[in-house]
């Protein structure tokens, strides 16, 4: 008999060699039903893996991460099964589950493609495959074997993953029908839960992401155990379309991008630009509280900086090519991260115990060299700003810091309406040697996050294999007012950076000490938060933050003085206002400057010029009303101040 012990501490015992699908059903016949996946000591395995010694176990629904990536990594498989017997000859790349459904990536034979309009008949031929309920059949198989196996299928892209990637002992593949695919699972016991399909794009990607090597179709999908739960997504995609953050970026004029600055490089316009330095001011005074110095550093770096610091090592293929300079034989970076650079200016004098903890924030711009067929938006860029900041403490200080830190993540993301999930990031157990550090730095840092969090009394998920290479972290995902899942923030423990850059201070006792350094980002790059923001709102921006709170429509070019001398007032007593003075007509104005999203428009013609009054019409209609600009000012000022009293 073995032990199994359930996520609420409880122990159940079983034969040796029990699987998840018969501990389910040992529990209730309706969990049996609705289980998709099992968690074996933090692996997450099929139903049917045995388990042969005390575990534990963890039971996956729909509902669970888990439960949908096994879900959906199935799909991929089907999709692919079914573009084997739709495209003869076609040649097979990767194709992984992803937080949104799956993808895979092809070639056909002779110059072939898959468009759009194939989609209904490739669903068509996954939906009569998963109604065959085929079994999904794990093996483990030797390397040569492998190799011979697809050699004789003709997948040449396979082939060179079994050479390049694998060894012997690890490589396991899954065969469901006439399809046989590497992975390492976990998937579903047979293909009959798949009930609900929808092939959502097709892109282009380049094999294994290299630009020099032959350019692939990937193609998006995602699937549901129920046809009521796509036809739900299918709707909030269409929410999504009206919400993209690219379509109303370009219509409230807040940036814009150019081919020839170049692809992922955003340019802020004026009231974007307005938006960012808003939302900066509102963490500066926030952090300034906590006791933040703010610094400045450069745009570039060494290469010697991040080898030392072990970016280059795990960030290089990434970042965009070192600078060589021809005289001096030196080699520069555009900077990929900011805390290296924050390691100097701790190292730039001698620091004490009494100097600690050490605060040191930057809205600094870095670059990474990300996939042109990544690049969506201000979501997934080259050139972003991190709100970073990296502090330098004592062990003794890591826990309140850390609670402190969670405290400005809180005010912050709360004045925008957000509700948070946590996520504690550990390292993967079965991997460590993809990190840096001692074990002994690792379990302190994990502790003291997961130490942080309870006594927050903060319900944080552990995940493992998600932290950065130095260090565990906690992240916070929001979900939006269509229920996405963002990350945004986040909060890393490090013990490692200190060393590699010989930090040290003067202790209590004058010994030399290698301090911890947290690293912390609320918004995580200015970017990302702005377009989470804009579709979280449809661009509808709290009256504190908006770029222009009020715009004036004067009826006819004869108010135009009037509306003037009205924008002047209330810019001396801060209301941010602009006048649309085209000679337009009113009802043209107004439907303009609803597009833009400004919360309110004031009409004004005769009777409000002989009056001084202003007819106040709320953006999307609503009530409208007459006042006076002072009367209307003060509104705004009072409305500003009750949002902001938290903050």
């Amino acid at each position: 008999m073995i032990k199994i012990t359930f996520p609420d501490g409880s122990v159940r015992e079983y034969e040796q060699g029990v699987n998840g699908l018969t501990i389910a059903e040992s529990i209730s016949p309706a969990l049996a039903r609705d289980v998709i996946a099992c968690g074996v000591n933090g692996e997450i395995v099929e139903l049917n893996r045995p388990i042969v010694e005390d575990s534990k176990v963890q039971l996956y629904k729909w509902e669970d991460e888990e439960g949908k990536h096994a879900f959906w990594h199935t799909s991929a498989h089907l999709l692919a099964e079914a573009l084997q017997e739709l495209y003869p000859g076609i040649q097979f790349g990767f194709g992984p589950a992803i937080d949104n459904g799956f993808f895979y990536d092809v070639l056909l034979k002779d110059g072939e493609s898959i468009k759009e309009a194939d989609f209904p008949k490739i669903e068509a031929k996954m939906k009569e495959l998963a109604g065959k309920k085929e079994p999904v059949v794990r093996k483990e198989v030797a390397k040569a074997d492998a190799l011979k196996q697809f050699a004789a299928d003709g997948q040449t892209y396979k082939c060179e993953h079994i050479e390049q990637d694998l060894e012997d002992g690890t490589i396991t593949t899954y065969t469901q029908g006439a399809f046989t695919d590497l992975c390492k699972g976990p998937h579903l016991l047979n293909t009959g839960a798949i009930k609900a399909i929808k092939l959502t794009s097709v892109a282009g990607a380049f094999w294994r992401g290299d630009a020099s090597r032959e350019q692939m179709q990937r193609l998006y999908g995602i699937s549901f155990p129920k046809k009521k739960m796509l036809d739900e997504y299918l709707v909030m995609l269409e929410e999504a379309k009206k919400r993209d953050h690219r379509k109303i970026g370009k219509e409230m004029e807040l940036f814009m991008f150019s081919e020839k600055v170049g692809k992922g490089l955003p340019i802020w316009l004026p009231k974007g630009t307005e938006l960012r330095l808003r939302l900066q001011d509102h963490l500066r005074k926030v952090q300034k509280r906590f006791g933040y110095q703010e610094v400045i550093t450069p745009h570039i770096g060494s290469k010697n900086l991040y080898v030392t610091s072990g970016h280059y090592a795990h960030y290089g293929k990434d970042s965009f090519q070192p600078i060589h300079t021809p005289e001096e034989g030196e080699e520069y970076m555009l900077k990929p991260m900011n805390c290296p650079h924050h390691c100097e200016i701790f190292a730039w004098k001698p620091r004490s115990y009494k100097d600690l903890p050490l605060r040191i924030a930057e809205f600094g711009t870095v670059y990474r060299y990300e996939q042109s067929g990544e690049l969506h938006g201000l979501t997934r860029v080259r050139s972003f700003t991190q709100d970073d900041a990296h502090l330098f403490c004592r062990p003794d200080q890591v826990k309140q810091e850390f609670l402190n830190v969670m405290d400005i993540i809180n005010i912050v993301l709360k004045a925008f309406g957000f509700n948070f999930e946590a996520q504690i990031s550990l390292r993967d157990p079965n991997d460590t040697e993809k990190y840096v550090g001692s074990d002994e730095d690792w379990a302190r840092s994990e502790a003291a996050i997961v130490e942080a969090c309870k006594e927050k009394g903060l319900n944080a998920k552990i995940e493992y294999g998600e932290a950065a290479f130095y260090g565990p972290k906690l992240d916070f995902m929001i979900k939006d007012a269509i229920g996405r899942r963002w990350q945004l923030g986040t909060i890393q423990v490090d013990y490692n950076l200190p060393k590699r850059f010989k930090l040290e201070y003067t202790d209590e006792d004058n010994t030399k000490k290698t301090p911890v350094m947290i690293h912390r980002a609320p918004f995580g790059s200015m970017e990302r938060f702005v377009a989470v923001l804009i579709e979280h709102t449809s661009g509808h921006f709290p009256l504190w933050l908006t770029p222009d709170q009020v715009a004036i429509l004067p009826i006819s070019e004869k108010y135009n003085d009037y509306a003037a001398k009205v924008a002047k007032y209330f810019d001396s007593v801060g209301v941010r206002a602009v006048i649309d003075s085209r000679n337009e007509k009113i009802g043209r104005k107004v439907r303009d400057n609803e597009l833009k999203r400004i919360p309110y428009m004031l009409i004004v013609g005769e009777k409000e010029q002989a009056d001084g009054t202003v007819a106040v019409r709320p953006q999307g209609g609503g009530e409208q009303s007459i006042m006076t600009m002072e009367d209307f000012a003060k509104k705004i000022n009072d409305e500003v101040k009750e949002m902001t009293k938290e903050f």
